[in-house]
């Protein structure tokens, strides 16, 4: 997959919202279990993450049920098996969790550094631009709708799945599907792998596009190996929100403004 690190795309203002959305990801993640600056090494860090993901992270069975799960989770310690073997210890959840709200939460959750950097990179090229098109608060309402989005079509797809999900690849999503509505021809500046990376200037519609077609053969399982638990069809299901909300924004902006008669 090419890399993209910078669009031949200016703005008209500051991407406020962009670089707030960046600046929250990056000091979650640095104040979260994942990052290992928390102190702890090993195993206890393993059994820490696991709560903590359990605790904030959304989960598709509580999404659908709209139930958080009542079954044993990790707590966050660590415990000892008579035969000397050492794991996490498991107990009834001792919080109260809004499975609604777990979404928001997991937008700004991510597994580890290069899953935080690779999505905050797509975001900084791409996001200031949908940004500028939108205005503010449009693109920050948009920017949490196709994370939503993508969160629960994931969820219903795979409704009996326990597995915690984190990270704004969902919304990101959203963002590189209007990107592609509103900006197709802007040249973007991107890494192409051939025995090494060569810097080369591609039209938007051919990086998303072939980025969105790997997304969907991944997802589709059509002999081709990703990412080892990546949700690709929440990534699916952002973009073509994020492209189908950026064409209806479209097209309510060229609408002619209304006439009125008066008797």
């Amino acid at each position: 997959m090419v890399i993209p690190i910078h669009d031949s795309n200016p703005v008209r203002r500051t991407p406020v919202v962009t670089y707030l959305l960046i600046l929250l990801n990056i000091g979650i993640f640095l104040v979260s279990p994942v990052s290992g600056l928390s102190g702890g090494g090993g195993a206890d860090r393993v059994c820490r993450q696991q709560a903590f993901f359990r605790e904030y992270a959304a989960i598709p069975r509580e999404l659908t049920s709209n139930h958080q799960l009542s079954e044993p989770t990790p707590t966050g310690d660590l415990a000892r098996a008579p035969d000397g073997r050492i794991g996490c210890l498991v107990g009834r959840p001792s919080y109260d969790k809004a499975p609604a709200l777990s979404v928001l939460f997991a937008m700004f959750l991510h597994g580890g550094w290069l899953h935080l950097l690779g999505n905050m990179l797509f975001l900084f090229v791409f996001g200031n631009n949908v940004e500028d098109r939108f205005g503010r608060l449009r693109y920050l309402l948009f920017y949490l709708a196709c994370g939503y989005i993508a969160t629960y079509a994931f969820s219903f797809a795979y409704a009996n799945d326990t597995t915690t999900l984190v990270g704004a690849s969902g919304a990101i999503a959203g963002v590189l599907g209007a990107y592609l509505v509103m900006f197709p021809r802007a040249r973007v500046v991107s890494l192409v792998p051939f025995f090494f990376f060569i810097p080369l200037r591609l039209p938007a519609w051919l990086v998303l596009g072939s980025w969105f077609l790997l997304q969907y053969l991944y997802f589709r399982g059509a002999g081709l190996t990703g990412g080892a638990g990546v949700a690709y069809f929440a990534h699916v299901a952002g973009f073509v929100a994020g492209l189908l909300i950026a064409v209806a924004f479209g097209r309510a902006r060229r609408r002619p403004p209304p006439s009125y008669s008066w008797a």
